[in-house]
């Protein structure tokens, strides 16, 4: 008797009827003949019905309120026999506009955009589906252990050092990069504060690539600086599926400044760390997406950072060395506690945010992220370091 009464309790709470042609058990929504999963990393889906056999209704809901209007989605579906269904995707938050054009993958690296008709807080497309599972995501997939091999395999590299920054909230491993050189100065690279923003990822990956590529400039670079590689500072918000915040329902590119976060305290006390071993911090770097290409720059309220035309050079030099592409030099808005105003502030320095379209085209997106690297090394040298 006890043991039936444990397993009605079990099953209450593990179980979600959402009608009588939709049961939820475990993050796996069964309607029928046809299996939604949202159990894996990264995913999100916080409801799903089944009308007339043919439409599926899901429903996406933010991690907290209020927040920037970013709704994430991410599932696998398949089904015993091979039909024809209408997604539908709802999102419940007042500012939940549609972002992110919906994607799918059948294979390991291949995604392709799906037809579909957005409209202000929901999408709709259909779907062949069958036995195999189909993956279907608002942008591709990038998640914590992606960034692990991908510094795993940098680290083999005699410049590079791998080591653990410290510990998510969640305890999860964040990673960091030393690509060491001769000198005392230090360029820093944040990336994936934001976990949707996979586009900022996209061109994080080519451009670190870059500087540690057996070139004539690389090595130039490497007699004078240093760079801090940090990718992935959310590992919690990335592996929750979060539209934008870390697991503790907070904007961390709002953070620098109360520091309430233990994510960006690490940071925080990686760059002390620095300093206190006669270390210089000279610029900065944050990687992000957004509406479209543009480069956020410091604004008028940090008159001295140096050197001051440090960024305007580089951008410049960016722009001469890419073509079918506008470069987009943006003062930094007003807003409280983002990383380069924590770093203009603290530092002295230029720091930019370099933001990625949402649906700019994916070699473009690798072609500029490697002139950019390359133009931010040629121009770095070019300033004499009594100019830090």
């Amino acid at each position: 008797m006890r043991l039936k009464f444990m397993l009605f309790v079990f099953l209450l709470f593990t179980i979600q009827v959402v009608n009588a042609g939709a049961v939820i058990i475990n993050d796996v929504c069964q309607m029928g003949d046809i299996k939604l999963s949202y159990d894996f990393e990264n995913a999100r889906v916080n409801g799903c019905e089944l009308i007339d056999n043919n439409e599926i209704i899901l429903t996406i809901s933010p991690e907290n309120s209020p927040i920037n209007h970013s709704p994430w989605y991410a599932f696998k579906i398949e089904s015993e026999k091979s039909k024809t269904v209408l997604i539908r995707i709802k999102y419940t938050d007042v500012k939940g506009i549609h972002r992110y054009k919906p994607k799918l993958i059948q294979d390991q690296f291949h995604w392709q955009p799906i037809d579909h008709i957005a409209l202000k807080k929901q999408v709709l497309f259909k779907l062949e589906i069958g036995p195999e599972p189909i993956l279907v995501a608002g942008q591709e997939i990038i998640i914590n252990e992606d960034y692990d091999r991908w510094m795993g395999k940098l680290a083999k590299k005699e410049t590079v050092n791998y080591s653990l920054l410290g510990q998510s909230t969640q305890n999860r491993d964040i990673g960091m990069l030393e690509i060491l050189g001769e000198g005392k100065e230090w360029v820093i690279l944040l990336g994936r504060q934001h976990p949707p923003e996979v586009t900022g990822a996209l061109a994080f990956f080519p451009f670190v690539n870059t500087l540690v590529e057996d070139s004539d400039l690389v090595k130039q670079f490497n007699k004078r600086f240093n760079v801090l590689v940090i990718p992935d500072l959310n590992p919690d918000g990335v592996a929750l599926g979060n539209w934008r915040h870390t697991s503790t329902g907070v904007d961390l590119n709002r953070d620098w400044g109360d520091f309430k976060q233990k994510e960006s305290r690490l940071v925080r006390d990686k760059l002390k760390s620095i300093i206190a071993k006669g270390g210089k911090i000279v610029f900065a770097v944050d990687f992000h997406s957004t509406g479209k290409d543009v480069f956020y720059t410091m604004g008028t309220e940090f008159p001295g950072v140096k050197p001051a035309f440090l960024v305007k050079n580089w951008l410049e030099s960016l722009q001469s060395s890419v073509v079918d592409f506008k470069v987009r030099r943006t003062p930094a808005f007003k807003t409280q506690g983002v990383f380069k105003q924590y770093i203009a502030k603290t530092y002295g320095v230029h720091a930019i945010t370099y933001e990625v379209g949402d649906h700019t085209e994916r070699r473009k997106i690798n072609t500029v992220a490697f002139h950019a690297a390359n133009t931010m090394m040629q121009t770095l040298l070019k300033v004499p370091e009594s100019e830090f």
